[in-house]
């Protein structure tokens, strides 16, 4: 059974960092490409960020590209995401999702999610 656990969540000030983290179980890790999604109040689930298997390639939204870092450790079974210069906009449910072998900024090519966890971004 496939499970994606997000954490690291929480309520920080415009401005401030968060770091997220998922950590995955019941899945060749290294096989999977990994991205955030985030889904605020009343709108969809956007794309966010994603890396491939290996971590070579990346893609970011253009919303967060200079402000998040996206980074795996294929040996922890972990992908993360450093939040920096946060903006209220910000404020959503982020969620990690895995697909199996290439990386998309498609929502509906992923095959497994995590449960989501809250980060609000006060100004």
């Amino acid at each position: 059974q496939v499970q994606l656990v997000e954490s690291g969540g929480g309520l920080v000030q415009a401005g401030g960092s968060l770091r997220l983290s998922c950590t995955a179980s019941g899945l060749i890790f290294s096989t999977y490409a990994m991205g955030w999604f985030r889904q605020a109040p009343g709108k969809e689930r956007e794309f966010v960020a994603a890396i491939n298997w290996s971590g070579g390639k990346i893609d970011y939204a253009d919303s967060v590209k200079g402000r998040f870092t996206i980074s795996r450790d294929n040996a922890k079974y972990a992908v993360s995401l450093q939040m920096s210069s946060l903006k209220p906009e910000d404020t959503a449910v982020y969620y990690c999702a895995a697909k199996i072998f290439d990386m998309t900024n498609l929502r509906g090519e992923y095959n497994w999610w995590g449960q989501g966890i809250q980060v609000t971004v006060s100004s």
